[in-house]
């Protein structure tokens, strides 16, 4: 069996020639470009997998017939889970290319962060960064805040996640840095996208968003040897009330969250703050998914929950980099999981709203590094200090 040759040039919406976006070898350790097909993927009605060569492809045969019968047993599974709200998964499109001369993470090729399991074991400090170590994450959240602000341009009716995931990737890869969801864990792409009642780590699809939805974009990147992490939620088109009502607040308490940042604050005051805010409003936190330290790994010290009464030890110091990222429903606290393995969604099936941003403990208080700029598009209410 042969590979098929399928190289396109990719287009805007409005079908103007654009830099194409390549996707990589999914033959495991080689991430090369690729744009020869899997006949089979298409005739199964599978996203494409692709390939950089013929002898690439008959080499990795063995595995990757496999991983057809995979996707027919997620089909099977799929059509029998019992989905909380209206959503659906859409296709898949494969991962992405990313440039050789692009330094990455140790997971880029592997799927496994290694260093960041490791050091849950052997790390219990959280580190204090030096100016050296702030001075680069300051460049690579300038970035990240940057890519967002691309995101965030592009969200409107009739686009899919997909295009806004390939966009951003290909800003990314243009500014030699790497996005920090590939293939982290096996992530398939290269940000999230968390639309209605999808709680976080939503995989772009080919759904077209639709008037009325919310949409969280989710973007980390890798760049000076250190990660950047920061996400909005937007409203497609007009939105219901209830769910500008969501969006704004789970902003709002954000920023409260935000402001009692400073040496001294024990990290569990930061889901007391979230907790008062929220419940006053009638709406609940998500207790599965927390704050984290970052810097040269994605996911470190501290781990900050966002809700009420939570025993997060430790308190914040000068030089201590981490995210607060609380993820805000209309109905329940509790979550379940897509059989993606990835994709959480509210229990009730009703919506979630996110915001988050990496910030670093400073002597007079703190220095939010994802800050929205004067260029920043404008959010869908009038924003505070974030």
């Amino acid at each position: 069996m042969d590979v098929k040759d399928t190289t396109t040039t990719e287009k805007t919406t409005e079908d103007k020639p654009k830099s194409q976006v390549l996707q990589s070898c999914s033959t495991i350790g080689c991430g090369k470009p690729a744009s020869m097909h899997c006949p089979t993927c298409l005739k199964l009605g599978l996203a494409p997998s692709y390939f950089c060569s013929q002898d690439c492809f008959k080499t990795f045969w063995p595995i990757h017939k496999l991983f057809h019968k995979k996707q027919e047993e997620q089909a099977v599974a799929k059509s029998k889970f019992n989905y909380t709200g209206t959503l659906r998964p859409g296709k898949i499109s494969p991962r992405l290319y990313v440039p050789e001369h692009i330094k990455k993470p140790d997971y880029a090729t592997s799927g496994i962060p290694n260093d960041e399991i490791n050091s849950k074991f052997t790390n219990k400090v959280i580190e204090v960064k030096s100016f050296e170590d702030i001075e680069k994450m300051r460049k690579v959240s300038l970035l990240g805040r940057q890519a967002l602000d691309l995101g965030h341009s592009l969200v409107r009716p009739g686009i899919t996640t997909d295009e806004i995931d390939k966009a951003v990737h290909q800003f990314i890869i243009e500014n030699d840095a790497y996005p920090s969801p590939l293939n982290y864990h096996n992530f398939p792409k290269s940000i999230c996208t968390s639309v209605n009642e999808v709680i976080c780590h939503g995989i772009p699809d080919d759904r077209p968003l639709e008037e009325g939805d919310i949409v969280n974009l989710d973007i980390s990147l890798y760049k000076f040897g250190y990660h950047t992490d920061l996400n909005e939620t937007y409203h497609v088109g007009k939105v219901a009330e209830s769910s500008a009502y969501l969006v704004e607040h789970s902003y709002r308490c954000l920023e409260e969250a935000i402001k009692i940042c400073k040496p001294g604050t024990m990290y569990r005051d930061v889901g007391n703050i979230i907790g008062k805010y929220i419940h006053e409003r009638g709406l609940e936190i998500n207790r599965t998914y927390c704050g984290h330290g970052i810097g040269n790994l994605f996911h470190i010290m501290p781990t900050i929950p966002h809700y009420p009464k939570n025993k997060a030890p430790n308190f914040m110091k000068v030089g201590h980099v981490f995210t607060i990222e609380p993820m805000i429903n209309q109905g329940t606290h509790q979550d379940v999981l897509w059989p993606d393995d990835w994709t959480a969604v509210t229990a009730d099936g009703q919506r979630s709203s996110q915001f988050e941003h990496t910030l670093v403990i400073t002597e007079g208080g703190y220095e939010i590094l994802t800050s929205r700029l004067s260029t920043s598009p404008a959010l869908d209410f009038n924003v505070g200090i974030l």
